[in-house]
């Protein structure tokens, strides 16, 4: 049975799961959805469910976002954990609908604060609002 929790929290499930998946790169990503689902107690949520396997679908569209605004920057050589919440985030602003821009935004900055390294709060907000002036913004 579904469960009804808040965006943030959902965010905060699908930021594990984003970060997981970089460690099981040569497992089904249907397995990996399930058993981290099961072992994290991830509510059963449409939101996570849907996002999780949009990302794993649209990762290369995503990625070559986030290279594009990272001057002098891999993506590989960012955190795994700034990789994470930017690929959560430049989703949204790309690829999702009826999230307004600077929610995405926001709440990347949230996520970023509570899990990465202080210095990486600058860098992830200016990727995304570069992303943001690249796909347009969402009110």
């Amino acid at each position: 049975m579904a469960v009804k929790i808040s965006r943030r929290e959902a965010r905060e499930h699908l930021l594990g799961l984003i970060y997981e998946t970089e460690f099981r790169a040569d497992e089904e990503k249907e397995i990996i959805f399930e058993t981290s689902s099961e072992s994290r107690e991830i509510p059963k949520d449409k939101f996570i469910k849907d996002t999780y396997f949009a990302i794993c679908e649209k990762i290369e569209d995503i990625d070559a976002l986030i290279a594009k605004h990272s001057v002098g920057w891999k993506t590989e050589r960012l955190s795994r954990v700034s990789r994470a919440v930017l690929r959560l985030a430049v989703y949204e602003l790309a690829f999702a609908e009826n999230i307004p821009s600077r929610v995405t935004i926001n709440e990347a900055i949230e996520l970023t604060k509570k899990y990465d390294d202080e210095k990486a709060r600058a860098f992830v907000n200016g990727i995304l609002n570069a992303v943001k002036d690249e796909v347009g913004e969402k009110k």
